[in-house]
């Protein structure tokens, strides 16, 4: 059920945790005076579920159907769930990426009472109360963010606060975190945009976003704060700007359990398929060299712990960091530069200077190209016929989301490559026919991670989450590609198994936590059906 009291009458139909819409038996609908209030009939969860299809089903645009949904969780959570956790191939594209970058950018137009926090500059000295307000009594999962880095998309200030709602919704529909027990937040320190400065409803801080000591005050107390009134939640730091992303990473990473998924979470996805990539070349990793197009929180991070699989080979960890370099915006990253920001520095190589992606391929000769600039259509027809004259399978990771930021299609991937191309997206396409051969392509999707992360660290209480527990998460992912997914160019599982790979996953980091002492509980017998029965299902 939920955490609060078991409410009766209209106050039952209110409650979103505890609604059950017309699946009420005539019992429950006896003993919590339901009785009259909703029509005579029952209804199963299978029709409940179909009624919603049919409704969703009227709209096309995908914002519209996002707004039926939210809708929907407002009043009755179950039924919500229900819907994500059977179909979720085709509505975790509505509730997270690519829609989810609408959602943010018509957040205050479209408001929804998301039951988070919105903790603003004016809360600096007053975090506590505001915490205390919070109607959760337990919290397992926080997912926060300043809105300077949302999606492709940037600043996004308040409005920012979609992405914690719907990484929270995949928390639940993919690794069975119960919904009473998440909660999303929002720092509003302002936003640098004009255009939402001067939006009369616009519902966050009207002025230039704020940096320095009061910035860092502000996350200090809530992180304090939220820690002293649930002290085993799991922060997860979700689009910060570079500035504050690795910042803040270092200063918490080794004494709160936390991460940020811009930079570990999308890290394991991308080194899992990279491992899923090996497995088709039959190549090893320490063979491979990766060149990425943007060098901010996800190249840096990826590269970091591919270095560090590499260096997991047997490799000298300052050789395996030549086999990852940047292209930025200046150009590519190498030793001679001195304009180099602290995180891109492991990676500047002795190479030339070029400011022309192709020169660059040809002159590191990669085998795998990684974008994640949000610079679309940087993957053009020359680029990928270089990587396919460079390597019999090229490795093309067009990451960047939402889908109108995307390096480049699985379409224009497969034909410009002849159909040779190891492809994974950031966002979802269609299978690609292709001389006779059907690619199916799969998102290199952070929700194949971060909520099974999550999983393992909740189940075990882990202290912290230190980076080899990214690799080993990556590493477990890959083992559940199967080689009938590999056959088709699929180097993900599907999404529609994503709950038993969240268990398998979770399962894996919670055996880590306990091997390395992190863990604050006794360990199960049997650890993936522990993780397994921790599950909230609907």
């Amino acid at each position: 059920m939920s955490q609060c009291c078991k409410h009766t009458g209209t106050a039952a139909l209110r409650c979103p945790l505890q609604n059950k819409g017309v699946a009420f038996t005539k019992e429950e609908r006896e003993e919590r005076g339901l009785s009259g209030l909703i029509p005579t009939a029952v209804s199963t969860d299978d029709q409940q579920v179909e009624r919603m299809r049919e409704i969703l089903g009227r709209f096309e645009k995908p914002i519209d159907k996002a707004l039926v949904l939210e809708s929907l969780r407002a009043t009755n959570e179950r039924l919500y769930f229900q819907l994500l956790t059977r179909y979720t191939d085709e509505y975790m594209p509505i509730v997270y990426t690519p829609t989810v970058g609408e959602t943010c950018q018509r957040f205050s137009h479209f408001f929804r009472y998301p039951r988070g926090l919105f903790l603003s500059l004016e809360h600096v000295g007053h975090v506590r109360e505001v915490i205390e307000r919070a109607p959760n009594q337990e919290v397992d999962v926080i997912v926060v963010t300043d809105g300077e880095r949302i999606l492709g998309l940037g600043d996004q200030g308040l409005n920012g606060m979609g992405i914690p709602v719907g990484k929270l919704a995949l928390y639940t529909a993919c690794a069975g975190i119960h919904p009473a027990k998440t909660l999303p937040v929002v720092l509003d320190v302002g936003t640098n945009r004009e255009e939402y400065l001067n939006d009369p409803l616009y519902l966050g801080l009207r002025q230039q976003r704020c940096r320095g000591p009061e910035y860092d005050q502000l996350v200090d107390e809530f992180i304090t704060e939220a820690r002293r009134r649930w002290p085993g939640v799991l922060i997860q730091f979700e689009d910060f700007g570079n500035s504050n992303a690795f910042r803040l990473l270092s200063k918490y990473q080794d004494k709160v359990l936390c991460f940020n998924d811009d930079i570990q979470g999308t890290a394991s996805v991308v080194v899992a398929g990279m491992y899923s990539a090996m497995r088709i070349k039959k190549e090893k990793i320490e063979d491979q060299r990766f060149l990425f197009f943007g060098a901010g929180e996800a190249a840096c991070g990826i590269a970091t712990l591919l270095a560090d699989a590499i260096a997991s080979e047997g490799v000298d960890p300052a050789e395996a960091l030549k086999h990852c370099a940047l292209f930025d915006s200046k150009g590519l990253v190498t030793a001679q530069r001195t304009d180099l920001a602290a995180h891109k520095k492991p990676f500047a190589h002795e190479l030339a200077d070029t400011k022309c992606f192709i020169e660059a391929i040809r002159q590191y000769k990669p085998t795998a190209i990684i974008g994640v600039a949000a610079q679309p259509k940087t993957f053009t027809k020359e680029v990928l016929e270089e990587m396919a004259k460079l390597n019999e399978r090229p490795i093309i990771f067009a990451l960047s989301n939402p889908t109108s930021r995307a390096e480049c299609t699985a379409e224009e991937a497969y034909v410009a490559t002849k159909g040779k191309a190891l492809f994974a997206s950031g966002s979802p396409f269609a299978p690609v026919e292709y001389e006779g051969k059907t690619f199916v392509p799969r998102q290199g999707n952070n929700s194949y991670v971060f909520p099974a992360l999550g999983l393992g660290a909740v189940v075990s209480r882990s202290k912290w989450m230190p980076n080899e527990m990214f690799l080993v998460s990556a590493k477990k992912l890959a083992e559940l590609v199967t080689e009938e997914d590999l056959a088709q160019g699929s180097l993900y599982p599907p999404l529609s198994d994503i709950r038993p790979v969240s268990v398998k996953v979770g399962a894996a980091v919670a055996a880590y936590a306990y091997d390395k002492g992190l863990a604050q509980n006794e360990r199960p017998a049997d650890l993936e059906k522990a993780v397994d029965e921790f599950m909230y299902r609907p």
